[in-house]
């Protein structure tokens, strides 16, 4: 079977993100999602409010999955047999960090990075993004699945 994994925070996840899995799952037999736990960093989802929406909407793609992770990806790719990474790119900047992360991650554990590149239509999209655009009171309509543009602007009332 082949697998990879697209890893990420996913805090929100973006119609930018959803491309590059959709994508992803037609390359592979399995593609999991892996969010990534970072207990360090002030998130504005849960772990499982991500994976519930990630859930729910790539609920059309039985060849899916949807986990999460802590520690080093290539950890989590050895313990359940994942050979391959995909990565979305959006620009060279995100190449120059990539390219060092996907050099490591061969160097520790021989796991392949596969890169991807984003659609024009969402080249400059990122969750942090949608976050501060939202926050201020900007439209992500159209930048973000339905249901979380409705989570999102929930969570955001709540915190005002």
């Amino acid at each position: 079977m082949r697998r990879a994994v697209c890893p990420g925070s996913f805090d929100p996840v973006t119609n930018g993100h959803l491309d590059i899995i959709v994508r992803a799952s037609r390359l592979f037999d399995e593609a999991v999602v892996a969010v990534l736990i970072n207990k360090s960093k002030s998130s504005l989802f849960t772990v499982e409010e991500r994976m519930d929406m990630l859930g729910q909407v790539l609920a059309d793609h039985p060849n899916v999955r949807i986990d999460a992770f802590h520690g080093l990806l290539v950890d989590y790719c050895l313990a359940h047999e994942i050979p391959a990474v995909v990565k979305g790119l959006r620009a060279v900047s995100d190449f120059d960090y990539e390219l060092q992360m996907a050099q490591m991650n061969h160097g520790l554990a021989g796991v392949e990075t596969m890169f991807m590149p984003t659609n024009p239509l969402y080249s400059f999209l990122s969750s942090s993004l949608v976050k501060e655009v939202a926050t201020y009171g900007g439209d992500v309509a159209g930048l973000v699945p339905d249901l979380v543009l409705r989570r999102l602007t929930a969570r955001l009332a709540e915190r005002r």
